[in-house]
């Protein structure tokens, strides 16, 4: 099975998502961005996009090592990413689904002073490229093809993790006591 994060920038995705990891015995985190990263330096610099995701090798390069893995490993494959335009989710999540595979999708959400507040802790300007791209991340992430929505907003990630694992019926191991 696979369980995709998705949400906008600061939504708390990979937080969530090595959360879960840590919780979830034989589980695997798999980051898209890795492939979006290799696609762009192999480009000349005049062919290079501001979004890497706007290519279509890097949809199906992702989406044929989730069958892959999903195919081959036992455990929980955990992807942590933003997708916001439909037609890509689709060609993702959607293809993914319509081959037999178990896609659980969670839009992570929260207010836009939320997402500015958890950027600037991680050291980013209201003018970083992730920052301009909440506005758009919102109106997006909203629309009925990103259910499920969890908010964000106030919860801690190891609750937002809690209702993750709910949702898709997986077991967590208990959470060992932290030392503070």
């Amino acid at each position: 099975m696979i369980v995709w994060i998705n949400g906008a920038f600061g939504a708390g995705k990979t937080t969530a998502a090595y959360e879960l990891h840590r919780r979830l015995p034989g589980s695997f985190v798999f980051d898209p961005e890795e492939a979006g990263f290799y696609i762009r330096a192999k480009l000349p610099k005049p062919l290079r996009g501001d979004d890497f995701q706007d290519y279509p090798m890097w949809r199906s390069i992702n989406r044929d090592m989730l069958a892959y893995l999903a195919a081959k490993h036992t455990g929980p494959i955990i992807v942590p990413m933003t997708v916001v335009n439909e037609g890509y989710l689709d060609e993702l999540v959607g293809a993914l689904r319509g081959s037999g595979i178990r896609v659980d999708h969670y839009a992570l959400t929260a207010s836009r002073e939320t997402l500015l507040r958890r950027l600037r802790s991680r050291w980013e300007s209201e003018r970083s490229w992730a920052a301009r791209q909440i506005d758009r991340c919102l109106a997006s992430l909203s629309k009925p093809a990103f259910e499920v929505h969890i908010q964000t907003d106030g919860m801690h990630a190891d609750q937002v993790v809690a209702r993750i694992a709910a949702l898709s019926g997986l077991a967590l191991a208990p959470d060992p006591p932290r030392s503070d």
